[in-house]
């Protein structure tokens, strides 16, 4: 069978449905493919790439008679026309806000496989092109708001003085979020993040940015997105939003709700209070806004000179790479359709993520789908906790002054009928103890192996004095002179040997 590749008819996509290196392995599954004229420029893909990965190009009207035909935006009213009944349409279709294309699909006769609809499971994350798509839109809203930003986001010091590092606010930890989160640690920002759902607090932090904790109760996702809060959330996040907000320099927005308009998270009057200079980059711009005062596809400054970029062509401006991705998803797609490699795709809609992107099929509507049981699962409830145990008994302060006197008493005995000699050599051994204690103690523990060289010093000092001792006529004294030397023989090997070990790790090669 025949896969058509179109040109993209949408004002400003940048974006085609399939690369040279995706549409070869498109023909690896038997499947032949044809490409309309100069369908990849905008991406950076001339019609030489595609021939040479054995593409034919062709005019507009023999891609859009091909049994399948794989594009990236919804079909116009036009395209539809175009198809033939029976033909396999491919593409982004917004199938939870879009009945009336599904209708159009439907009375055209044509198997409309929507790539936005994919269940959100492990399986099928192969196949999720909301993902990628999304990753590559964190990404880029980074950039953005760099570019906006009047200062450098990683901080220095330099002789000039000292340049503190850019604050970023990220509202959302979904894909997009941890992208924009990732981008802006990479860049040496400080980062902050987020989200209604609990689950991904281990995320941000893993990805080097602290997690914001709001005293409210959170529900965990049951489908892989964040829900609808409640008027308590909403409240209990109300002044978080303000606080964190006027304390950023950079603010993300990536909030969204399946089937719903975007919330309304950040009031004018959070905006106005920030720093002139101040940039948000609103990623739920296209369906309504997080922000009050985004301009869907427009950047803007408001009076109080804060931008706020409400650009909705975020993946489009990276579309040799979100190309890429969309045309893998694509090829991930149709080796789930073609088991047998032999260029004919089986649609089995007894298989939940076929099913769940089948919206319609031989003028039958088929949207919405059943349920998915997913994975993301509420987490069980906490079992109760045990009963403290009791309070231990406070220790009799007496006990420390009766032990202190103790021992004043055994050195005022030792000092009065011992040696002068030993009470010297002990009076040195006591102030040798406190001195490596208090030296070794104060040192923080990233130094500990550094001070390898440090002990290996002491140990030949140790070395040194039980060789002396050796051969002395008390023969205890030579007994524990040839126990130094042999502890702190072993002390220096080892100490060199873990050091030896250590610095390798730095060697080149």
């Amino acid at each position: 069978m025949r896969i058509g590749i179109p040109r993209e008819s949408k004002a400003g996509e940048t974006l085609v449905a399939a690369t040279p290196a995706t549409a070869a392995e498109l023909r690896k599954l038997g499947y032949d493919v044809v490409l309309e004229a100069r369908a990849g420029d905008r991406a950076d893909q001339p019609d030489e790439a595609y021939t040479a990965a054995g593409v034919r190009i062709v005019d507009g009207p023999t891609v859009w008679a091909s049994d399948v035909v794989a594009k990236v935006n919804p079909p116009s009213d036009d395209e539809i026309a175009r198809l033939r009944p029976g033909t396999v349409l491919v593409s982004l279709m917004a199938p939870g806000s879009s009945p009336d294309l599904l209708e159009k699909l439907r009375a055209a006769g044509v198997t409309a496989l929507a790539l936005d609809a994919v269940p959100r499971i492990s399986r099928a994350q192969a196949l999720d092109v909301l993902s990628s798509m999304a990753n590559i839109a964190g990404y880029r809203a980074v950039v953005e708001a760099a570019h906006a930003f009047g200062r450098q986001f990683t901080g220095q010091v330099t002789a000039a003085g000292k340049v503190p590092p850019a604050r970023v606010f990220v509202v959302g930890a979904g894909v997009a979020g941890l992208a924009a989160i990732g981008a802006a640690r990479a860049m040496g920002a400080v980062v902050r993040a987020f989200d209604v759902r609990p689950e991904v607090a281990e995320q941000v932090e893993s990805m080097g940015a602290e997690f914001v904790f709001v005293d409210m109760e959170q529900q965990a996702s049951v489908d892989g997105y964040a829900q609808q809060m409640t008027a308590a959330q909403e409240a209990a996040t109300a002044a978080m939003y303000d606080a964190e907000v006027r304390a950023a320099d950079i603010v993300i927005t990536t909030a969204l709700i399946p089937g719903r308009p975007a919330p309304r998270l950040v009031p004018a009057a959070t905006v106005a209070g920030m720093q002139p200079g101040s940039v948000i980059v609103d990623m739920a711009a296209a369906n309504g806004g997080n922000v009050e005062g985004t301009v869907a596809g427009q950047r803007v400054t408001t009076a109080s000179r804060v931008t706020i970029i409400g650009y909705t062509d975020l993946v489009s401006r990276l579309p040799g790479q979100s190309s890429q991705l969309f045309g893998t998803n694509v090829v991930n797609l149709f080796k789930l359709l073609t088991p047998g490699n032999d260029g004919c795709p089986v649609l089995d809609l007894d298989d939940v993520v076929q099913r769940g992107m089948t919206v319609a099929r031989d003028g039958e509507l088929l949207w919405p789908p059943p349920p998915v049981q997913v994975s993301a699962a509420p987490p069980p409830a906490p079992a109760p906790a045990p009963a403290p145990p009791p309070p231990p008994r406070p220790r009799d302060p007496r006990i420390r002054l009766y032990g202190a006197g103790l021992a004043a008493l055994l050195f005022l005995l030792l000092a009065t009928y011992s040696p002068s000699a030993l009470l010297n050599h002990f009076t040195v051994f006591v102030l040798a103890i406190f001195v490596g204690y208090y030296v070794i103690s104060n040192v923080v523990h990233a130094l500990h192996t550094p001070l390898m060289s440090e002990t290996n010093a002491i140990s030949g000092i140790i070395l040194v004095g039980g060789i002396l001792q050796i051969g002395h006529e008390n023969l205890l004294v030579t007994v524990l002179g040839t126990i130094a030397v042999l502890v702190a023989s072993i002390n220096i090997f080892g100490g060199f040997l873990v050091t030896s070990r250590m610095l390798q790790m730095f060697h080149k090669g």
